[in-house]
C-alpha cells in the first residue's frame, strides 16, 4: 500500500524542528523514562527527546519517514527506535510513563469517531501517572474537540496547556507560513 507521507518524506526533515516549549517542558522532568512518540514521521520530537534522556518509541506508518529516524537514531547512538505499524490499532500504551501525540488529531469529518477512539483507548490502557502531551493546531473545533474528550473523562487531570507557533517553511520555494497550536499536557490518574 503506498502511503502519501513516504512521498512528502523524500524531503528530509520535512516539519523541521521540535517546539521549543515542547522540548523545555521535557528537559524539566527529572526523571526519564520511556516515551512513546505514536506518528512520529522522521523524528523531528523523537531525535531532541532521545537526546535529554528517554528511552523513545516512535511508530509511524510511513517507512520512509521510519528508516530516516533510525539511520539518525544509530548515527547518534541515541535510546530511539522506531517501527512501521498502524497507530489507530497499536495498543502497547501501559508500556510507556510518557507518550506524545504531535499533529495526530485532526477531529476531520472522515476520521473524527476513528481519532476519538484512539484517543479513548490509549487513555484507558496508559498506566497510572503516565504523561500525556497531545499538540493540536489550533483552528476550527479541533481544541475544542480535544478538550471535551479529556474533560469527559475522570482519570485524567490537566498538568499544563501552552499556546505554540508552527512555522512552516519549504526549502525549495523558500514560501513559509506560520500557524497557531495549543500544547496540552494531561497526566493519566
Amino acid at each position: 500500500m503506498k502511503i502519501g507521507y513516504d512521498d512528502y518524506y523524500q524531503t528530509e526533515n520535512l516539519f523541521g524542528k521540535a517546539y521549543p516549549e515542547l522540548i523545555q517542558f521535557y528537559k524539566s522532568i527529572q526523571v526519564k523514562g520511556r516515551l512513546l512518540d505514536l506518528g512520529c514521521g522522521q523524528g523531528r520530537d523523537a531525535i531532541p527527546l532521545a537526546k535529554l534522556g528517554f528511552d523513545v518509541t516512535g511508530i509511524d506508518h510511513s517507512r520512509v519517514g521510519i528508516d530516516q529516524l533510525n539511520k539518525i537514531a544509530k548515527a547518534q547512538n541515541l535510546s530511539l527506535v522506531g517501527f512501521v505499524d498502524d497507530i489507530y490499532t497499536y495498543s502497547d500504551f501501559d508500556q510507556f510513563e510518557f507518550i506524545l501525540l504531535d499533529s495526530m488529531f485532526h477531529f476531520g469529518k472522515k476520521e473524527i469517531e476513528k481519532e476519538k477512539a484512539l484517543l479513548n483507548r490509549l487513555l484507558t490502557k496508559a498506566k497510572s501517572e503516565t504523561i500525556i502531551t497531545i499538540c493540536i493546531q489550533k483552528v476550527g473545533k479541533k481544541l475544542e474537540t480535544l478538550e471535551s474528550i479529556v474533560s469527559a473523562r475522570a482519570d485524567v487531570e490537566p498538568i499544563a496547556q501552552t499556546e505554540l507557533i508552527y512555522k512552516f517553511v519549504d526549502k525549495a520555494s523558500n514560501h513559509s507560513s506560520e500557524t497557531k497550536y495549543e500544547m496540552l499536557t494531561i497526566r493519566k490518574a
